[in-house]
């Protein structure tokens, strides 16, 4: 697809008015792409991060607020010990490289997850280029790094109870906006879409509490080849959805006309 026909469904895109506030990706498939090339992983890997900085570029342009990416979860650990090196190497090396591209398009650095469990070098990079971006107010991207949603639960679970044995909380106090004070996204709203690419259609415990209400799309691109056609269509076919949180279709009519 040529450049003026992808600047013609943004345009539409921003024109429908109804984007997502915080899109979320499961970045699937990294590994498969290399595979059916006949490259090593680690390729995948390497390519995948082109996808991010387009995908970055794109939301920011759409004006979407937060962009979270599933980047590293608390299983990948498990994976052979040569990959996950090479990935926490990539790692360090990708936000050594983009720091300057986040600063020129007003990114915001985050992240959610364990982040201690990094090697010393990452969490080094890692800090440094979210002190540098602290102060930009474009796009917010947000990733998830040694990230599992029940260890999030769980560690939000530990927070409350020893804010309740020292006497600052009672049960009752205890709702679920409190409750998401207490997770990794505070502060952030939850997904309005979450986009899995590769094929596959499970969450992988990923943002389990903040998924509720969510709309899931599962796209067959693996992460490699997901690029802003692909983005643009899955985001076309958020807007199509008709969001009634427990709601029947008129009761939201009403209340969208009132």
């Amino acid at each position: 697809m040529n450049t003026e026909a992808l600047i013609e469904i943004q345009e539409r895109i921003i024109a429908n008015g109804d984007l997502p506030t915080h899109l979320a990706i499961i970045m699937d498939g990294n590994g498969r792409w290399a595979q059916n090339k006949g490259l090593p992983r680690v390729a995948g890997h390497k390519e995948g991060v082109v996808s991010v900085r387009e995908i970055t570029r794109a939301c920011g342009e759409l004006g979407i607020d937060v962009l979270t990416l599933y980047t590293f979860s608390s299983d990948n650990w498990k994976r052979p010990r040569s990959e996950v090196n090479a990935l926490m190497r990539l790692l360090v090396s990708t936000i050594r490289a983009e720091v300057r591209e986040l600063m020129d398009n007003n990114v915001r650095l985050t992240a959610i997850g364990r982040l201690d469990d990094l090697p010393e070098i990452a969490q080094q990079e890692f800090h440094s280029a979210m002190e540098q971006t602290a102060a930009n107010n474009g796009l917010n991207l947000n990733l998830a790094l040694s990230y599992g949603g029940r260890q999030e639960i769980l560690t939000a679970i530990q927070r409350l109870l020893k804010a309740g044995l020292a006497g600052n909380l009672t049960p009752e106090q205890v709702t679920e906006e409190l409750f998401s004070d207490y997770l990794y996204t505070a502060g952030l709203p939850d997904p309005d879409l979450i986009v899995r690419t590769g094929g596959e259609t499970r969450l992988s415990n990923f943002l389990i509490w903040q998924s509720a209400y969510s709309e899931l799309i599962s796209t067959d691109a693996m992460w490699p080849d997901f690029r802003r056609r692909e983005l643009y269509h899955t985001i076309e076919l958020y807007q199509q959805r008709e969001r009634r949180f427990g709601l029947i279709s008129e009761q939201v009519h009403s209340t969208v006309n009132t």
